[in-house]
């Protein structure tokens, strides 16, 4: 057996040293070609099999070529290579360099840490609404489990591990996916046919998850302000599930861990879906960039259509630009298209300080000097930053902003008391029409807006009835289509709102304690 060396490169990252040496498109190869083998649960890989099982495309000619890649991936820690006495048929056999290789634990951690590290910058992500589907389906099993009397464990934990996984994956892919379509977007100009034939797929693709983001994300919403108070017992359930697992000496502190592992989740899922202490939620801000994607995909699709209908852009300027600058005679003409082209003159405006002007009263510079041969001009460092001079003398008092605090405590009350009296105008009694809504003010009438646009949002064409819930999930709006139509109006202080007259139920979630 050959054992690797006691060297640097056999501790710390040397089977990673394969990535910076030439041929490492060959080592990358055959490591691929043992990783393969072991699922196949082949432990053992002679120089021929692993020359037979690579591409034949890239498969070196000789085989010594092999030999020497493998000898190399012995000494960086890699491989290991033990003495083959399979095939010995004579005693000259015994004295011929014959081994056989396999994967050592640090070289096959190094590899699933490069197919990661590809896969990660290959991925590409989804916005998953059959995730959301499934959240509320886990949500609504949550909520069966709290009015059990004694929490099954076995449940209660699969319900929870169900739940988190599926919002890890919906986050994750979500993230993955806006990253992905943020570079589509900054990368169109490479191939514009194909960028153009996506792009209709992708708004169609975007347009749904926004209607089903909308449409589940509030009912989500809902569902998690109806566990927020009893969630705490299932929580503590799964972690005295999850810490019987524990080691001896981890079961002190295992089940305490567990609990805010679980308890972090919960938040983490409260905050993706609700907007709480004027922070927006995520869901919310997803929303919003995949709006703002639809946007700029049509913003990219109209400049394309610009460029090929001959109209100038910026792009298209500085190609012209270069070219200019590639004609130019000589150096002079160069430098006079630059500053024509970007008019960057000396900054002229700038003051100096009094003891500069002092020192160049009693000495004067000729205007001829060189600046590398004048004294050098000495500005203020704070003239150039904030365009005054720096002042000197006594550091300001700390303000006490206490005042200005309690003045902004006392605003998010009566912000707050007068959200909650929007939505008491606004409530319902049973359904009505929309025209006997009757004079809204202001806020009340704001947040109808927003509540009619969720609603209107997932009205499709041949529908006649829709269901919506806010952001927050605090407001619920069911509107109905009438058969013999009419118009409605809504007067406010600032004008009337004129449209198509509906059935309307709106209800107040909040109204029964809910949370």
């Amino acid at each position: 057996m050959i054992a690797p060396p006691s060297g640097p490169s056999a501790t710390g990252y040397g089977p990673f040293a394969h990535l910076t040496v030439p041929n490492s498109a060959l080592y990358r190869r055959v490591m691929r070609t043992f990783l393969t083998a072991k699922e196949r649960f082949a432990v053992h890989l002679r120089p021929d099999d692993v020359h037979a099982a690579l591409p034949a495309a890239e498969r070196p000619a000789e085989l010594e070529a092999v030999v020497k890649a493998l000898d190399s991936l012995v000494e960086w820690g890699n491989l290991r290579a033990d003495p083959d006495t399979a095939r010995v048929t004579a005693v000259e056999d015994f004295y011929r360099k014959r081994f056989i290789y396999q994967l050592t634990q640090a070289g096959e951690a190094a590899e699933k840490a490069l197919s990661a590290y590809d896969e990660a910058l290959g991925r590409r992500g989804a916005l998953q609404a059959v995730a959301l589907h499934d959240i509320v389906t886990q949500l609504r099993v949550l909520l069966v489990l709290t009015a059990e009397e004694h929490h099954d464990p076995a449940k209660t934990y699969l319900a929870l591990d169900a739940l988190s996984s599926r919002f890890a994956a919906l986050a994750d892919n979500a993230r993955a996916f806006m990253g992905s379509l943020q570079r589509t977007i900054d990368l169109h100009d490479v191939e514009e046919e194909v960028f153009l034939a996506y792009k209709d797929r992708l708004i169609q693709y975007l347009e749904r998850f926004i209607q089903d983001l909308i449409t589940l994300g509030g009912r989500i919403a809902q569902l998690i302000l109806e566990l927020d108070g009893r969630i705490g017992p299932l929580l503590h359930t799964a972690a005295v599930r999850e810490a019987a697992d524990a080691s001896p000496e981890e079961a002190e502190h295992a089940e305490r861990e567990a609990y805010e592992r679980w308890a972090g989740r919960w938040a983490g899922l409260t905050g993706w879906f609700i907007s709480r202490d004027g922070r927006e939620s995520q869901a919310r801000l997803l929303r919003g960039r995949a709006l703002g994607a639809i946007s700029q995909l049509l913003a990219v699709v109209r400049a394309l259509n610009e460029r090929r209908s001959g109209r100038s852009d910026r792009s298209a300027d500085f190609r012209a630009l270069a070219r200019w600058f590639a004609e130019a005679p000589d150096d002079d003409a160069r430098h006079r298209l630059w500053r024509t082209a970007f008019g960057l003159y000396p900054a002229r405006h700038l003051s100096i300080d009094g003891d500069t002007l002092a020192e160049r009263a009693a000495h004067p510079v000729a205007a001829a000097t060189s600046w590398s041969a004048a004294e050098p001009m000495r500005i203020s460092p704070q003239l150039r930053r904030t365009g005054s001079y720096e002042r000197r003398g006594k550091t300001r008092k700390v303000e006490d902003r206490t005042a200005a605090l309690r003045h902004l405590a006392e605003l998010a009350a009566k912000q707050s008391a007068e959200t909650s009296a929007a939505r008491a105008r606004l409530a319902t009694q049973g359904a009505t029409r929309l025209s006997e809504l009757g004079e809204l003010d202001p806020l009340a009438f704001g947040l109808f807006l927003q509540l009619l646009g969720d609603a209107l949002a997932t009205w499709r064409p041949g529908m006649i009835r829709t269901t919506a819930t806010s952001n927050d999930g605090s407001m619920e709006i069911q509107l109905t289509a009438l058969r013999d139509g009419g118009v409605a109006e809504v007067r406010t202080p600032e004008g009337t709102f004129r449209g198509p007259d509906h059935h309307i139920e709106i209800t107040d979630l909040t109204a029964g304690g809910i949370g």
